[in-house]
């Protein structure tokens, strides 16, 4: 992934700004600049205004962890709506759209501060109803899923699919929602899925590699692991790098695949130019934006956390540690890309 040609709002006087030099290649570097701004006014606040017209909103590791809001990040929503943003959550979540806000306002979020909210768990049963081209009509309905044990199995109703459990060879695809079991046919007797480990998937994932004609993966979470508290939960992202090494084809649904971001700028009927990214993964959040022309500020108090703020700082958001700039340095050439902006927690 290249990287993106750097855009600039108007310069802030509180921030400061380093330059990166990141090789995408053995023969070739490019350099970006990168503001690090102490909150969200530096940029969206002041007389002067902010040259965006809507903000694309990641949830877990940016608005909240899973479990509660991060601190400072309700006072921050209320200022960019404040502020004439349009605020759109675009969430790398198995879960259907509908109760995304919903789920915001049970955290203290104020619904009405959300024009709409777009899942990769949407886009992938948008996908598997409409069948939107000739690959997705001809790829059958015969699935092995992948879903969530503990954190609530994912509904596979009103999409004609048929599970068949483990057996990998009478699949037509294998669908990915989450990383803790197995999803078996729905009898009326039998459990909705089979508890496994990672090293039971992983060889399920193997199994269905060695076949003849190895069945595509739809990946409805291509996050690779996820806030949950004060720590990380693997997401289904990391299967889909298993299979994908395996030499089985990938299909993403959400971050940093184009398709969602196409469905965010459709919705809000603006250019790329018009919106900017937030969120805490430099290869979804800030590589997808990047990918799509959209500009982008990376939340160092998410997954990056102990790379970006130091060790143990995800366990303390809101602490105002700095950006280290080594670590934004070695993230921003492993991914080849990096963010117009920094920002240590989602803070105003």
């Amino acid at each position: 992934r290249g990287m993106q040609a750097n855009t600039w709002a108007r310069p802030c006087r509180s921030c400061s700004v380093i330059a990166l030099s990141t090789s995408t290649s053995s023969s070739m570097a490019t350099t970006t600049r990168v503001q690090h701004l102490k909150g969200l006014s530096d940029v969206f606040g002041g007389t002067s205004g902010s040259p965006y017209k809507a903000v694309l909103l990641d949830q877990f590791g940016v608005l909240h962890d899973g479990r509660k809001p991060y601190p400072g990040a309700i006072e921050a929503a209320r200022q960019l709506h404040a502020a004439g943003l349009r605020l759109y959550i675009i969430s790398n979540s198995s879960r259907r759209s509908s109760g995304t806000i919903a789920k915001l306002a049970k955290l203290g979020f104020d619904a009405s501060w959300f024009e709409g909210a777009i899942t990769s768990g949407e886009l992938a049963h948008t996908c598997l109803t409409a069948r939107p081209d000739d690959w997705w009509r001809g790829l059958g309905s015969r699935a092995v899923h992948l879903t969530w044990a503990e954190r609530g199995a994912i509904s596979l109703d009103g999409l004609g699919l048929q599970v068949v459990g483990e057996y990998v060879s009478q699949a037509d695809f294998l669908l990915a929602h989450g990383t803790e079991a197995v999803g078996v046919a729905d009898d009326g007797t039998s459990q909705p899925a089979l508890p496994r480990s990672l090293d039971q998937l992983n060889a399920l994932l193997a199994a269905a590699a060695a076949l003849p004609s190895p069945p595509p993966m739809i990946v409805a979470n291509p996050d690779l692991v996820t806030v949950d508290g004060g720590g990380l939960v693997t997401m289904p992202g990391t299967l889909a790098a298993t299979y994908a090494s395996l030499g089985g084809r990938v299909e993403l649904m959400g971050k940093p695949a184009p398709r969602v971001y196409s469905a965010c700028l459709g919705a809000l009927r603006l250019a790329p130019q018009q919106v900017i990214a937030i969120g805490d993964s430099i290869e979804h959040d800030i590589g997808g934006a990047a990918s799509a022309g959209i500009d982008s500020v990376l939340v160092a108090g998410g997954i990056h956390a102990d790379v970006l703020l130091g060790t143990g700082a995800a366990a303390a958001p809101g602490a105002g540690a700095p950006v280290q700039e080594a670590g934004l340095v070695a993230l921003a050439a492993q991914h080849g890309v990096s963010p117009q902006y920094t920002v240590p927690f989602f803070s105003w």
